[in-house]
């Protein structure tokens, strides 16, 4: 695992995977499996994992967390670097600061709690979870209500935030108020477009942000590593075509299930068999398995067709 001090730079060099988490039948972590996984986003070029949505963190139980984080950073390759996840509750996050303090991660992400926040509370406790974590923190923002722009910059002008994982869904991604507002408080190369590759092009072209997460992309790491660079280079037509490869796993992601049907897409590839997943969430609809293995197998096999140079 990359142990090294984040600078800036590193969030424009490479799209931030957002992997699911194998375990065993028994609901424990199955090591094999999860290395299966990262070591095949890792040949595509991937060098961040970010270990939050995908990965069910939201229901990981803090007596679990060590366990999660010393399997991570045993099963990396000392050029990769991992974020984990922290809550959504300020209990759990205090929990899980505690124990990052003992390790090398050098920052977690916030995972989005809905209701029950203020903007000056959000503020007061990720201050404090900084202090007990002894790293800064990188904020996952799903709606406008969980903290104002102002109070946004604040914190990151401040230190406390390292970066802002961007991930408030609009009609049209290019119709963004609140993140032009972002924008022009926050330096963009902070602030990285968190919702797929849907609004990815629109988010890296338009408003300059630094990259994107993805889902899809832990399936087509080559793939997503090209489409970046195209991005970046303003290759329009070849961002195109290969934005348009994404589409049919992302569509049923969209309407299913962004998690359950990336847990399942990764295991009918034959990548890494995720097992079953974690409660309180289960598997996608058994009718929709077919559709989701096509999608999920025609997106690996056009990813090696770039691995071989085709």
């Amino acid at each position: 695992m990359n142990v090294t001090p984040i600078v800036e730079s590193e969030f424009a060099s490479t799209v931030m995977a957002v992997p699911p988490l194998a375990r065993h039948a028994d609901l424990t972590l199955n090591v094999a499996e999860n290395r299966k996984l990262i070591q095949h986003m890792e040949a595509g070029g991937v060098r961040t994992l970010l270990y939050g949505g995908n990965a069910n963190l939201y229901h990981v139980a803090p007596s679990e967390y060590r366990e999660l984080l010393d399997m991570l950073a045993e099963n990396t390759a000392p050029t990769t670097r991992v974020i984990p996840a922290i809550g959504p509750d300020f209990g759990k996050m205090q929990d899980q600061a505690r124990v990052l303090a003992q390790t090398s991660y050098r920052t977690a992400m916030v995972l989005p709690l809905a209701g029950f926040t203020t903007s000056a509370g959000v503020e007061t406790g990720l201050k404090r979870i900084v202090d007990l974590a002894g790293i800064p923190l990188t904020l996952y923002i799903k709606s406008e209500e969980y903290v104002d722009v102002d109070t946004l910059a604040r914190l990151v002008d401040g230190g406390t935030l390292i970066a802002v994982k961007y991930a408030i869904v609009r009609g049209n991604p290019a119709d963004d108020a609140y993140l032009r507002r972002l924008l022009q408080s926050v330096s963009p190369s902070k602030v990285i477009s968190g919702m797929g590759e849907r609004p990815a092009l629109v988010h890296v072209r338009d408003f300059g942000m630094a990259a994107w997460t993805t889902g899809s992309g832990c399936i087509a790491t080559n793939a997503v590593m090209a489409l970046l660079k195209a991005a970046k280079e303003g290759r329009a037509d070849d961002a195109q075509r290969l934005y348009d490869r994404f589409m049919p796993l992302e569509t049923l992601r969209d309407n299913i299930s962004l998690i359950r049907v990336l847990h399942d897409a990764v295991t009918f590839t034959g990548i890494a068999d995720m097992g079953p997943h974690l409660p309180l969430l289960s598997e996608s609809p058994a009718a929709s398995h077919a559709e989701i293995a096509d999608a999920a197998r025609g997106l690996l096999a056009f990813d090696r067709s770039l691995g071989q140079g085709a």
